[in-house]
This record gives C-alpha cells, sequence and structure tokens, in this order.
C-alpha cells in the first residue's frame, strides 16, 4: 500500500469518524445529566463490530468476484469499484447545493420535531432500558447509516485494490474501524474525567455535526472522492 492510499485511508476513517452511528449518538449520550459509561462503551463495540464484519465480506466478497472474472486482470474488478465509489462520492459532494437538499433542510427545521438520534439516545438511556435495547439500536443505526457512508465504502476499495493479503487486509480495516470509534471514547473519557463542565460543550457539538450537511465535511468527502477515482483510474488507464 503506498503513500497516497495511506493517506487517503486516514482521511476516509476521519469522515467516517464524525458520522451519526459513530459520533453524534454518543455524543448525545455523553450529554445526559447521568452517563451511562458502559451503554456508551457497548453501543460504540456493537457499531464498530457490524462495520467490520461488513467489510470483511465486502472484502471476501471482491477476492471472490475478482477470482470469478479470470478474463480481467489482477484486481481490475476492485480497480472499477473503487473508481465507481470515488465518482460517486465526488458527485455526492455536491449535493448539500441543491434546491431539493435545501428544500429537505428546511422542513426538517420548520417541523421542530426530535431527531432520529434523539429519539434513540433517550430510549438507550432511559432507566427502563438495558443492554439488549443498545444492541439493538446499534444494528439498526449501522444498517442504516450503512447505505449511505461512501467514505466507508471507498475506504473498503481501497483496501481490496491493494497488494496486501487477506489477512493483512482485516488487519488495516480493522485499524480504520478503531479510528472511526476513536473520538466517542476520547470523549467519554473526557466527560468522566470533567463530569459536568463538558455537557453543553457536548450538545452543541452533536447539534453541529447533526446538521453539518452542507458544511466543510462534504468538501472533504469531494476531495477523497476526487483521490480514490485518480487512484484507480491511474492503475486501470495508466500507461
Amino acid at each position: 500500500m503506498d503513500t497516497t492510499a495511506f493517506l487517503a485511508l486516514v482521511g476516509l476513517a476521519l469522515v467516517d469518524s464524525t458520522s451519526v452511528g459513530t459520533l453524534v449518538i454518543p455524543a448525545l449520550m455523553l450529554a445526559q445529566p447521568r452517563v451511562r459509561a458502559r451503554r456508551v462503551m457497548l453501543y460504540l463495540a456493537t457499531i464498530s463490530g457490524f462495520y467490520l464484519a461488513l467489510g470483511v465480506v465486502l472484502l471476501l466478497s471482491a477476492d471472490a468476484l475478482t477470482e470469478a472474472r479470470g478474463s480481467l486482470e489482477g484486481n481490475q474488478f476492485v480497480d472499477w469499484a473503487q473508481l465507481v465509489v470515488g465518482a460517486l462520492m465526488l458527485a455526492g459532494s455536491f449535493w448539500p447545493g441543491t434546491p431539493r437538499a435545501k428544500q429537505a433542510r428546511a422542513r426538517r427545521e420548520s417541523a421542530g420535531r426530535p431527531s432520529r438520534a434523539s429519539r434513540w439516545v433517550e430510549a438507550m438511556t432511559g432507566d427502563e432500558s438495558g443492554p439488549s435495547m443498545v444492541l439493538g439500536i446499534a444494528l439498526v443505526a449501522g444498517l442504516i447509516e450503512a447505505a449511505s457512508m461512501l467514505p466507508y465504502f471507498g475506504a473498503v476499495a481501497l483496501i481490496a485494490s491493494s497488494d496486501l493479503v487477506l489477512a493483512e487486509r482485516i488487519t488495516v480495516l480493522a485499524v480504520y474501524v478503531l479510528v472511526m470509534a476513536l473520538p466517542a471514547v476520547v470523549l467519554l473519557g473526557v466527560r468522566l474525567t470533567a463530569r459536568n463542565l463538558l455537557t453543553p460543550w457536548l450538545e452543541r457539538l452533536s447539534a453541529w455535526l447533526g446538521g453539518r450537511v452542507g458544511g466543510a465535511l462534504w468538501w472533504v468527502v469531494g476531495i477523497l472522492g476526487f483521490l480514490l477515482l485518480a487512484d484507480a483510474a491511474g492503475r486501470l488507464f495508466g500507461s
């Protein structure tokens, strides 16, 4: 794996670490008056395990499909997959500025209803909640969000197209998933240390992250999409 691919993976992991499932929901859990550290860690462990399992399945599928397509040289199948994901990320980065996206945001703001993340956090942090509730919501959050996590799929495509063996690819993927969860774990440690001093800041952070559509992170998604596209195109069409 070359330096460009490594840096792209780091950037993609940092973008994924700020998603609703990996940071917004944990931040809302930490903003509660009573922090239930075990539930936060259980949630993070469950959603991280989900993304690791999903990535392993995708890596195995990519290998199987590459072997089945004997007419293609090397890993051209995953190169094409990475090219498509990169193009989708680049195109998707322009979505927040479209009239349709702006109208959807205006409707959500005018409705004034609690977000889905807020409802989930209320269910997980209530006195009647238990491990099964946390596990279920973490899996549902992962399933719902996975469909729109283009950076994650770009990272899997990048790992699948590398010259690493399968065990090394899974190790890289595991580290990637850990980086996704790391900011929330750090926030948990700070919250337990600083106690209520951090609560107002966490509330502002979760609100900002929840409404970040159209913000600077979409520029990052677009740039990383271009890098993925260029990396795959260099292998496919380079001399």
